[in-house]
């Protein structure tokens, strides 16, 4: 099963669209995980169209209509693996003992909010993953997002996709 992992995409406000390579990795996963900062009810519609399975959450510049649409925290199975999705999980200080508090029946947490890619592993061996931000880089190198492999339970191939400055 493959993963495309996106966050923070503020779309229309940091970018009119997501950019061409991501939506081509969309349209080759087998599942689409976004944590939040949509911003705009179209690009979930836009990702709910092309995308064979979409997971989302609302972040904290999501209005009303999103999160009418959307959790806060989505769980979900996926071959066996066990995956929450959340916008916020807080400061990066004691970050991995917070999530596994929270999320310890988990074997995956996606996270967005501070547009930095993250990838770590908490007591308990709960993996946090954060795709950074495919349209608003703040002051990393690069626009990200994350793409990897599901089979019988195990995450693996993850990678840093880097994108070209717009």
């Amino acid at each position: 099963m493959e993963l495309v992992i996106m966050a923070d995409t503020h779309v229309p406000k940091r970018a009119k669209d997501l950019p061409a390579a991501l939506w081509a990795a969309v349209d080759a996963a087998d599942v689409v995980l976004h944590a939040g900062d949509w911003v705009d009810e179209s690009l979930l519609d836009d990702l709910e169209a092309r995308s064979r399975r979409l997971v989302g959450v609302y972040g904290n510049n999501d209005g009303p209509p999103l999160r009418a649409r959307l959790p806060e925290v989505a769980r979900v199975e996926l071959d066996g693996l066990r995956v929450a999705v959340v916008h916020e999980t807080g400061p990066k200080t004691r970050r991995e003992e917070r999530c596994a508090a929270a999320y310890g029946d988990r074997d995956v947490l996606v996270f967005g909010h501070s547009h930095i890619p993250w990838d770590s592993v908490a007591p308990g061996g709960l993996r946090l993953l954060n795709p950074g931000s495919p349209t608003d880089r703040r002051a990393q190198p690069y626009a990200t997002y994350l793409t990897a492999r599901v089979a019988a339970g195990r995450l693996d191939r993850v990678e840093l996709h880097r994108l070209p400055p717009r």
